[in-house]
């Protein structure tokens, strides 16, 4: 079967995203809905459905008679979302902890093995990317959709902060302890730990978010 094309309005919320996150909208930038469409050779009506996607994905906020704009995330929002997905991907690492197989655990080991070298060697940008490969990865092994679509949700507004919580001092080698004991718990296919340390490794990422925001250095630069 041949797979439906997507919709002009879904390509339109997708170059809307790239431009949020790679903040060419920066946050609170009012999204000019007549410029945009005269930029990108498209009618009001794919924009606005676009529109109305990225606000219900929390990316966008509508107000009346003004328009649209792109969302702010406060220290507030960050206090909010952390826990939930803390929750969530502690879940997930429960679930991978039952589920994991011996071929799982081999693809995971050098994904930790590259994480400790970009750590050693300072690779703060290939860290992030490497970090990110592992979350993915343990999401994947939960194989639990709702929980998958959940942490999506939550990790759009998280990157429309653009946080960069390994600047905080002593961050990076911390993070790496923590995903250490995240991945023995799963090899040990011990669930509560792996839940319990999942936990952990995000809700001390808030705790270093907060304390490089005391000093005005949690967000990156647009």
């Amino acid at each position: 079967m041949r797979a439906v094309p997507n919709s002009l309005h879904d390509d339109v919320a997708d170059r809307l995203r790239h431009c949020i996150f790679e903040g060419v909208l920066s946050a609170g930038a009012f999204v000019d809905e007549v410029a945009l469409c005269a930029e990108w050779s498209i009618s009001r009506t794919p924009l606005r459905e676009a529109l109305k996607v990225l606000a219900a994905e929390g990316l966008i906020r509508h107000e009346p008679r003004r328009g649209s704009f792109v969302s702010e995330v406060t220290e507030r929002d960050l206090d909010d979302i952390f826990p939930v997905i803390a929750m969530l991907e502690g879940r997930c690492a429960c679930e991978a902890a039952r589920k994991v197989t011996a071929a799982d655990l081999v693809a995971l080991d050098a994904l930790h093995n590259n994480l400790q070298a970009h750590a050693a060697a300072g690779r703060i940008p290939e860290y992030y990317a490497t970090n990110y490969s592992i979350h993915e990865a343990i999401i994947t092994l939960a194989d639990n959709r709702w929980l998958a679509q959940s942490i999506s949700d939550l990790r759009k507004i998280l990157k429309l902060a653009r946080l960069q919580q390994l600047r905080a001092p002593g961050r990076l080698a911390q993070s790496l302890s923590e995903h250490l004991a995240v991945f023995a718990a799963i090899r040990n296919h011990d669930a509560d730990a792996a839940d319990s340390a999942m936990r952990n490794h995000l809700l001390m990422q808030r705790e270093a978010l907060r304390e490089l925001a005391r000093h005005g250095k949690s967000r990156l630069s647009a």
